[in-house]
This record gives structure tokens, sequence and C-alpha cells, in this order.
């Protein structure tokens, strides 16, 4: 079962891994372990992330290949828009297809770090939800859609319901469910999720979760992407930050907790960040089991 959509109809929650092509030949002989071991756990699917351009494309649909040949986990391709034309994406597709990959994650992107003021033009998409609608035209029902959503409001989104109508459009132009970017305070989430409804989107909202491992580097990163360090977060992790087994524990801790709470709530499942590693997902998952 290939399409990820079709997993949806028979599964109420589902539990996927998120990774990225690493930039080494060394870094991708540990990721292929690292999927040995992920693919241990039965997730419903894996994914794999794009750089800005394509940079990596060959990596990440080798990744999404080995994933689902090897492995027989259903793979998610990601796919940005950002500095591409859209034949270009066209052809793209049609190699993403002829790999045998049905599902794609349909996202903008950033413009790369030595082109950061890169801008659309007429051959470029400018947002996601048109790239929704280009592979809908041209591939029909082949691939299943996902998209992302952000809980907090996309930081270059002026506010929240606006950005709860962008979202909504990705879905009318084709897009199957939506995968959140990383969030600490699951009201959030639960406030993001009534405010699509009513606005009549009832397509799947997989929670994305960051297990935390490193306290400075993820201040760093929530800065980037306009993800919320909560206050909560701060007077856990701020006073061991020092201290990687500390971190590692209060971490594993805190996903549990997020994680069951998300569920209970009535979310489908959850997506979990991995950043090419085994634990502490492993962990995390086998908490929540009990």
């Amino acid at each position: 079962m290939n399409k990820i959509s079709e997993l949806f109809r028979t599964k109420k929650r589902t539990f996927s891994f998120e990774l990225f092509p690493p930039k080494t030949e060394q870094g991708y002989a540990g990721l292929l372990d690292t999927i040995a071991a992920l693919a241990k756990l039965h997730p419903d699917f894996i994914s794999c992330t794009y750089g800005a351009g394509g940079g990596n494309r060959g990596k990440t649909l080798d990744v999404v290949e080995h994933i689902q040949n090897k492995h027989r986990v259903t793979g998610l391709a990601h796919l940005t828009c950002v500095l591409h034309t859209k034949d270009e994406i066209r052809n793209i597709l049609k190699e993403i297809k002829a790999r045998g990959i049905n599902n794609v994650l349909a996202l903008r992107g950033d413009p790369p770090q030595d082109r950061p003021d890169w801008k659309p033009g007429a051959e470029n998409f400018k947002y996601s939800s048109e790239l929704c609608a280009f592979i809908r035209e041209h591939f029909a029902d082949y691939f299943t859609i996902g998209v992302a959503g952000f809980p907090e409001g996309h930081v270059l989104c002026p506010d929240r319901e606006q950005d709860a109508k962008y979202l909504k459009i990705k879905i009318d132009n084709g897009a199957d469910f939506v995968i959140t970017q990383l969030f600490f305070n699951n009201q959030d989430y639960f406030d993001y999720v009534a405010r699509l409804k009513r606005l009549g989107v009832s397509a799947r909202v997989i929670p994305g979760i960051l297990p935390i491992t490193n306290y400075p580097s993820l201040l760093k990163f929530c800065d980037l992407c306009g993800a919320t360090v909560t206050d909560e977060i701060k007077r856990l992790f701020a006073p061991i930050q020092d201290d990687k087994e500390a971190i590692l524990q209060a971490g594993i801790q805190f996903a549990v907790k997020q994680c069951r709470e998300l569920l209970n709530g009535g979310a489908p499942g959850l997506h979990f960040y991995c950043l090419n590693k085994l634990e502490p997902t492993a962990t995390i998952l086998r908490k929540l089991e009990k």
C-alpha cells in the first residue's frame, strides 16, 4: 500500500518519521543504518526533505526509493518550488512517478542562503497552493499530496485567521493532508484544527513533533522558523542546557506528555522530526505504547 491517502482509509492514526538527505557519503551510509532501525518500528510512512532548488534532489528520491524498495515502508518525497520553473517541476514529478513514489509533500520552500533575494517570476510558482493545483492538473490522482501547516501561523503571514485561509486554498487545490510545523503548546494545535474546521477543512492535520535534544540549537532553530519556545520549555530546559543526558531525558519526558495529550485530544497521529537519528524517537514511541 504505497498511497498515504489509502492508508488513511484503514487507519484512524498514523505514526511517521521525517529524515533529510546527508551531504556526505559517510552521512548517507549512516542514514541507511538509521532507516533500517526506524523501519523496525513499523511506521506508516517516512518522509525525506528536499533542499532549495533541488541541490540534493537525487539524494531525496534515492532515500525515498530505498525506504520503499528495501524496507517496504511507504515513502513521502518533499518537493519545494523555490528556484524551479514550472517545466522543471513537471519533469521532477515525472521522475518521482517513474521511481514508483506515490506521495509528495508540496512546499513553497525558502530561498537558499546563497540566493536570499530570489523572487519568483512568471515561470515560477509563487505559492505551494499553485504547486498543488499543478500536480492535480497534470498527474490527476496518481499522487497523494501533503502540505505544511502552521499552528501558530506562518512567520510571513499577518495573522492566524489569514494563514488558515491560505491552508484551505491548498486543500481546495488538491492537497489531501497536512503535516504541521513543530510547536510546543498543544492548545495552538487544537485551536488551529478548530480554525480549519470552521472553514470547512476536514483533511487530516498531523502534528509535527520535535523531541528536544539540544536547547541552544532549539532556540536558534525556533527563531528562524517562527515557532514559540514556551515559558514551560524555558523553565524545564534552560537550567540543564549544559547537561546532555539531563536534556535528553527531559526531552523524552516532555515529548511523551505532549504526544499523549495530542492523541487523547483527537490528533490523527504523530509525525516525528527525527534529525536522522533513531533516538530519542524510538524511546518516545515505546513509552507511548504503555
